[in-house]
């Protein structure tokens, strides 16, 4: 049988908190009993009922009290991962640098603030200048960059990141403002980005930023675009100076070896030749020497051969003489190649044949030579005494 339905002895609906009213429950009641409860777990439910109102009381605020006192201290405690480090202000004021660890610090009185110092941030520029030559160049530039100071970048300088932009920008103009436009647009862009390094950092530690340059690049530069055109133009006749001078290199590195190669043939052709002309005038020496210690013992029979030798040496080569007889009008032809069996022929031909004149065929051409001049020199005297 259900709770609210009539019977058992008792009339209308049965109450379900066991009591035998029929009305709502009392809340006040119900609360009261669970305080006692508590108070008599701390100690408070004892000597009557006014000291339990008391003790319960004061046992409860002991206890919200330890509990959010706990929680407070709990708030407290976090984790510094290596890269990052923490700022510590108490009361707004700087108190401390934290290192990577385990931390502690009162909530609600001490303000902490992590940064990171090993990521590398990276900010971009792009500024149109006037150079040393009066010219106007766009240059585009990105800065990397860690945090050093982690003291000076939350403390010093209200927005380091923007002071960052603008010492940024008072360098690469002071620097691009000192430089020429070809070379701010050419090879100078190494030496821009070094320059700009120097002075930026220079800057951000007097203005104590706690940042620190790593690397700085120069994305582009270029001239404006109302003059890339021409701009385009000059860039192409200087490539093609360039390749006109490799070109001119390529020729002269082909060229000079050839010529060196040919000057040292000759070279070593002339020292041969003077070797072996100073070769055979000591030979000629020599045999003058020789010849003249045997001209020395023997005089006549000297001379004779030696006359020899050269008539011998003169008709070796021609196989014709031409004559002229003095006092006379007529000149002597001697056909020597009919006068000599076989002087006429090439050397080498025949079998046993000398195509050169021997000693006494030369005898025989002398002593008809001699003959036949003197009797053109008798003939001619008798024609003189007529």
């Amino acid at each position: 049988m259900s709770w609210n339905e009539p019977g058992g002895g008792n009339k209308g609906p049965r109450d379900p908190w066991g009591g035998g009213n029929q009305g709502p429950p009392d809340l006040d009641e119900a609360f009261k009993k669970l305080q006692q409860r508590i108070a008599g777990m701390f100690g408070g439910g004892r000597g009557g009922s006014g000291p339990a109102k008391g003790g319960m009381s004061g046992g409860l605020l002991g206890v919200v009290f330890c509990g959010i006192l706990l929680v407070w201290g709990l708030m407290g405690f976090y984790q510094l991962d290596e890269q990052e480090r923490a700022v510590v202000l108490r009361f707004g004021k700087y108190h401390s640098t934290l290192t990577p660890g385990l931390q502690w610090n009162p909530p609600l009185i001490d303000e902490v603030i992590t940064v990171n110092t090993t990521k590398v941030r990276a900010s971009g520029l792009r500024e149109v200048m006037l150079t040393q030559d009066e010219n106007i160049v766009e240059v585009s530039m990105s800065v990397q960059y860690v945090i050093d100071n982690p003291q000076d970048f939350v403390l010093q300088v209200r927005d380091p990141e923007v002071s960052l932009q603008h010492a940024t920008q008072s360098a690469l103009r002071h620097v691009v403002g000192g430089t020429t436009m070809d070379l701010a647009l050419t090879e100078g862009r190494a030496a821009i980005a070094f320059d700009v390094r120097e002075r930026l950092q220079q800057y951000l530690d007097d203005y104590a930023t706690g940042i620190r340059v790593s690397t700085i690049n120069i994305d582009e530069s270029k001239p404006p675009a109302q003059v890339q055109g021409a701009f385009d133009d000059v860039i192409k006749a200087r490539e093609d100076e360039e390749r006109v001078k490799n070109e001119a290199q390529s020729y002269a590195n082909g060229i000079v070896p050839e010529a060196r190669g040919r000057a040292q043939r000759m070279m070593e052709e002339s020292n041969a030749y003077r070797d072996q002309v100073i070769a055979r005038a000591d030979g000629e020496a020599q045999r003058f020497e020789q010849l003249l210690a045997e001209y020395r013992r023997a005089p006549e029979v000297t001379r004779e051969r030696l006359y020899i030798d050269a008539v011998q040496t003169v008709f070796s080569n021609t196989n014709k003489v031409m004559v002229d007889v003095d006092g006379g009008n007529n000149v002597l032809y001697l056909p020597l190649d009919k006068m000599v069996p076989n002087a006429g022929q090439p050397r080498g031909t025949g079998t046993g044949a000398r195509a050169a004149v021997g000693d006494r065929d030369m005898r025989e051409i002398v002593d008809q030579v001699t003959e036949q001049l003197r009797r053109d020199m008798d003939a001619a005297a008798r024609r003189g005494g007529r």
